[in-house]
C-alpha cells in the first residue's frame, strides 16, 4: 500500500530557499523597474498582478465573478463622483461580464460546456427584449447613435448577461446564498454610508457633487436626501426598500440561526436607507412585496393578519398625523397626498409626454429619454423633460410597444415564479 500524499502546506513552501530566492529576485526586480519608470508603472505591475490572481480564482470558482458584478453593480454608478475618467464608466461593468463568460469557458476546457441550463423561458424572454432593443437603433425618432449604445447595455445586454450567468452559475443552495450573502453586505454598507452621511455630513467629494447641480434635487428644504454611494437618493432609496422587503421573507423561512440573525439586520437596515433616503415612491415597494408575498403562502391566517398590518401601515401613513415632527416620516407620508406639489410636476410632466408620445408607438429611441440625453440630444423635447421613473423612461425611449413587452415578460416571469413556488416546489 503506497504512503498518502502529503502536499506542504503555504508555511512550509514559503521556508524553502527557491522560494525565498524568486521572492527576493521579485522584489528586486520591481524596486529596478519603479526606479526607472515611475510609481505609476509599479502600480500598474501591482494592478496586473492581482488581476491574474484574480482571472485565475475565477476560472477555478467561475460563480465569482457574478458575485463581482453584483457587488461592482452597488458602486458603480456612484463611484463618479470619486474618480474622473473620460472613458465611460459602465465599461467596468462589460469586462466584468466578459471576464465572467471567458472564467466559463476555460473552467471547462477542453470540455465542452453544458449550456442545457439556458434552455429556460426566462432565457427565451431576455432575448426578445435584447432583440427588441437592438432594433430601436432603426426609430426613425432616434438622433444619436451613441446614445442608443450607452443605453443598449445596461437595458438590454446586461438583463441577458446576467440571466445567463444566473443559470449557468447558481445551481446550488449555497451558491444562491452566497448571492444574498454579498447582497446583504453592501447593503448594509449603503445604509452604514447613508447614515454618516446624515448623521456626520457629506465628505469633499460629495460636496462636490452637490455644489455642482446636485443639490436642485437633494438638498430640499435645507435637508439631504441621503444619496449613500448610489448614483442618486431615488436609486438608494428604491434599492434599500427592495432589499428590506426581501430579506424580510428570506429571514422569515431561514432554518440556520446565524443566517437568520443577519438576515433580521440586513432587512433592518435596509428599510431604515429607505427612509432616510426621503425618496416617497420607494414607499409602495414592500406594500407590493409584502402583498405579493402574502398570498403566495397560500394560508388563509398569514394572508388577513399580513393585509390587516399592510392596511395599518397605509393608514398611520394616510390618515394620521402621528410623527408629523419627524422629516423622514413627513416626507414619507406626503407620497400619500395627491395634492403634493412635487407629484403635480410629474404628473404634468406626463401629461407633456402623453401628447409627444401619441405618434410615436416605438418612442424617440434609447438613451434619448430624460436628463442624461443632453449629453447626446442638449435641445431636444425628451432631454429636457424629466421621466421620473423607470416606467416612465421604458415608454419614453421604447413607446408604449416597448413598455407592454417589458411589462408582460415581467408578468410572465413573476406569474411563472409563483406558479412553482405555489403548486410545484414542496
Amino acid at each position: 500500500m503506497k504512503p498518502p500524499v502529503v502536499k506542504d502546506t503555504g508555511s512550509v513552501v514559503l521556508q524553502k530557499p527557491i522560494v525565498i530566492i524568486g521572492i527576493f529576485a521579485l522584489a528586486i526586480a520591481f524596486a529596478i523597474m519603479i526606479g526607472a519608470y515611475g510609481i505609476a508603472f509599479g502600480g500598474m505591475l501591482i494592478g496586473a498582478i492581482i488581476f491574474i490572481i484574480y482571472f485565475t480564482l475565477q476560472i477555478k470558482y467561475p460563480q465569482l465573478g457574478l458575485y463581482t458584478a453584483i457587488a461592482v453593480g452597488f458602486v458603480l454608478l456612484g463611484s463618479t463622483r470619486y474618480i474622473k475618467t473620460d472613458l465611460p464608466i459602465g465599461m467596468l461593468m462589460d469586462g466584468l461580464l466578459v471576464l465572467a463568460f471567458l472564467a466559463l469557458f476555460f473552467h471547462h476546457f477542453p470540455k465542452r460546456i453544458n449550456w442545457k441550463p439556458l434552455k429556460n423561458l426566462s432565457t427565451y424572454l431576455a432575448l426578445i427584449w435584447v432583440m427588441y432593443c437592438i432594433l430601436q437603433i432603426a426609430n426613425p425618432e432616434a438622433r444619436s447613435t451613441a446614445a442608443w449604445f450607452s443605453a443598449v447595455r445596461p437595458l438590454a445586454f446586461y438583463h441577458l448577461f446576467f440571466v445567463v450567468l444566473a443559470l449557468m452559475f447558481l445551481t446550488t443552495p449555497e451558491r444562491i446564498r452566497m448571492v444574498f450573502i454579498v447582497w446583504g453586505i453592501f447593503s448594509l454598507l449603503g445604509t452604514l454610508k447613508g447614515a454618516m452621511q446624515l448623521w456626520i455630513g457629506v465628505d469633499p467629494y460629495e460636496k462636490a457633487w452637490l455644489d455642482g447641480g446636485g443639490a436642485i434635487t437633494h438638498v430640499l428644504f435645507g435637508r439631504l436626501r441621503v444619496f449613500s454611494f448610489y448614483s442618486d437618493a431615488g436609486q438608494f432609496g428604491a434599492n434599500q426598500a427592495y432589499t428590506g422587503a426581501v430579506f424580510t421573507m428570506i429571514a422569515l423561512a431561514a432554518k440556520n440561526t446565524k443566517d437568520k440573525i443577519f438576515y433580521w439586520i440586513v432587512a433592518l437596515a435596509g428599510f431604515y436607507g429607505m427612509f432616510i433616503s426621503g425618496t416617497r415612491g420607494s414607499l409602495f415597494v414592500p406594500f407590493a412585496a409584502f402583498a405579493l408575498y402574502f398570498f403566495q403562502r397560500k394560508n388563509i391566517y398569514v394572508l388577513t393578519s399580513g393585509m390587516f398590518f399592510v392596511i395599518l401601515v397605509f393608514i398611520f401613513f394616510k390618515y394620521t398625523t402621528i410623527g408629523q415632527g419627524n422629516y423622514q416620516i413627513n416626507r414619507m407620508r406626503s407620497a400619500f397626498n395627491p395634492n403634493d406639489p412635487s407629484l403635480q410636476v410629474r404628473l404634468e410632466n406626463q401629461r407633456k409626454l402623453k401628447v409627444y408620445m401619441a405618434t410615436r408607438p416605438f418612442g424617440g429611441g434609447l438613451g434619448h429619454g430624460g436628463v442624461k440625453a443632453q449629453k447626446y440630444t442638449p435641445n431636444a423635447f425628451l432631454a429636457n423633460v424629466a421621466t421620473d421613473s423607470w416606467y416612465v423612461l421604458i415608454w419614453v425611449e421604447t413607446g408604449v410597444i416597448g413598455l407592454i413587452l417589458h411589462l408582460l415578460i415581467q408578468f410572465i416571469t413573476l406569474g411563472l415564479a409563483s406558479y412553482y413556488l405555489m403548486f410545484r416546489l414542496r
